[in-house]
Parts: C-alpha cells; structure tokens; sequence
C-alpha cells in the first residue's frame, strides 16, 4: 500500500473512532477523496474485522469486537499526550537528519486537531513543556515569564513551584509563591520559563481536582445535561475530556458529572442554550437566570 493511501486510511480511521461523527460528505472534504473511495476504505476495514456503523443523520462510526480494545484509540492511534511527546523528540532532532521534515507530516497528517498541531509547528510551547516538566521532576521553582492573564489582559511574570499537568498538558498545577497559594495556569498562556532554585514549599501543594469544562476546586454540584447532536459535537470538539462522558442517540444527547464551579458548564450551556436543557443542577440554572438577567439590562440600554 502506497504511502499516501496508508495516511488518508489511518487519518478515516482517526476520524471514525473519534467522539465527533461525520457524514460521508464531511469525511471526502476532510480527506479530500471522493466519496467512491470513503466506501472503498470502509469496505477494507470490515475485512479486517472492524464495524463501520451507520448512526443516522447519514453519519457514520466504527468500532471493533475485540474487547481488547474497547477503545479503538488504543489500537489505532497516540493518544493525544503520547503524540505531544512524541513531536517534541522528533523536534529534538538535529535539522540536517533527513528523516526529520518526513516525520513531521506524517504525525501531521494523522493528528490535525489544533492542540496537536500547534505543538509540533511551534517548537517554543514544546520547550515550555519540556522546562515545567524538568522543574516537576528535580522539584524546582520556576518564573512564568510574561504570562498573559485572562482577567487583566496584561502580562506578568510568577514565580512558581510546577507539580502536576492536567490531562493533555493544557493546564500546570503550581504553588503560587507570592500569593501563597495553588493555581492553574495555562501553557498557552505562558511567554517562556526560566527555572529557579529547589521548592520551598512542597508541604503546601495540593491535588486540583479539574472537571471536565476545566475548572478547578472542589465539586459543587452534581449537573446533567440534555443536548442536540450539534450541542453533543460542539461539547466534545471544545472540551474532548467529555467525550467518554457522553451517551445517547440521534434524538437526544447526555452529559451527566459534577462540576467544580458554575461558570464553566454555565459559559457553555448559555452559548447553546436553544439546544440544551438542564436536567438536574438546581444551583446551575439558578445561575443562568440571574447571568441571563445581567445580559438581558445590560443590552436593554
């Protein structure tokens, strides 16, 4: 099997095996094959033991009978921290190695989604990484230089001790010096690290448990909600932790978990909120309809 071909198969399988389902139309432009070929390749993986199910709303799915492989992400591809890992030791490589730039495209060419992408194209986030994670494990301080505050929109240096990543090395979870405190600070957010001496104050660190909008602390309800498709694809697009989370049909749509604070799950379901109801989450809907009231005076005037 030539090259190119193994690519656009393994990329279909990627795709089908994903949290989000597409149509075939939606697989040809993604995979830029017609749609003859989509129904090629679907054939290919039925010989090989694997089920591609249609799920309605002329959408597809595969999944497989081996109970080996419950998840077919385990068999098919990287998860998306081995992929990350895996990009920064091809990054590592010196720029004459030949099988470098061929490396590239090919990871590229299976993981396309943004997260990926941006740590394989931008090497300065890899080498963020790879600094917190080196201060994590010799237990050392750091400076977050220039980090750029979400509240403030200014930028500002911390110096911090890293002692856990969230899943997907979106987030690091540091005792916060000058404030006393934990925090969470993003990686995206982060201009460069200097690394510091030894921590002070390791007795004070403290697991973050993150829920699945991100937010961190403790859980203060428990919330379920009920989704169309679009809201389903859209909650497991923007937060991919809530895929395993999810269940349901065609006609209707679940995520059901606690939630550490309201404006995270609160932020989503306003955005959608003609295509999501609150099943249970008496403090969540309490809070969507006094921010619903804020929103209504404020553009009243």
């Amino acid at each position: 099997m030539d090259q190119p071909k193994m690519e656009r198969m393994l990329r279909l399988m990627q795709l089908l095996s994903g949290n989000v389902y597409y149509t075939v139309s939606e697989l040809e432009s993604k995979l830029e094959i017609s749609r003859r070929t989509v129904f090629r390749y679907f054939d290919t993986f039925k010989s090989a033991g694997f089920v591609v199910q249609h799920i309605g709303d002329g959408r597809y799915r595969m999944m497989t009978y081996n109970k080996e492989y419950s998840d077919l992400s385990q068999l098919v591809y990287f998860s998306e921290e081995e992929a990350i890992v895996v990009s920064h030791l091809i990054e590592n490589l010196d720029a004459a190695n030949a099988l470098k730039a061929g490396l590239k495209q090919k990871l590229a060419a299976v993981y396309d989604s943004t997260s990926i992408s941006d740590y394989i194209e931008n090497k300065g986030k890899s080498e963020i990484i790879e600094s917190l994670a080196n201060a994590v494990k010799t237990k050392r301080q750091v400076a977050l230089k220039d980090y750029a505050s979400a509240h403030s929109g200014q930028t500002k240096d911390y110096v911090v001790e890293p002692y856990k990543f969230t899943r997907g090395f979106v987030d690091v979870i540091a005792y916060d010096t000058a404030a006393g405190f934990n925090k969470v600070f993003k990686i995206s957010r982060v201009g460069s690290v200097k690394m510091l001496e030894g921590w002070k104050n390791e007795d004070r660190h403290e697991d973050k448990i993150i829920d699945s909008f991100r937010m961190s602390g403790s859980p203060v309800e428990h919330v379920k909600l009920k989704m169309t498709l679009r809201a389903k694809d859209l909650l497991t697009e923007e937060f991919p932790i809530t895929g395993a989370e999810v269940s349901g049909d065609k006609n209707a749509w679940y995520w059901e978990g606690d939630v550490n604070s309201l404006e995270g799950v609160g932020r989503f379901v306003i955005g959608l909120s003609e295509e999501i109801a609150v099943e249970e989450g008496t403090l969540l809907k309490a809070w969507l309809v006094d921010k619903g009231a804020q929103i209504r005076e404020k553009f009243k005037k």
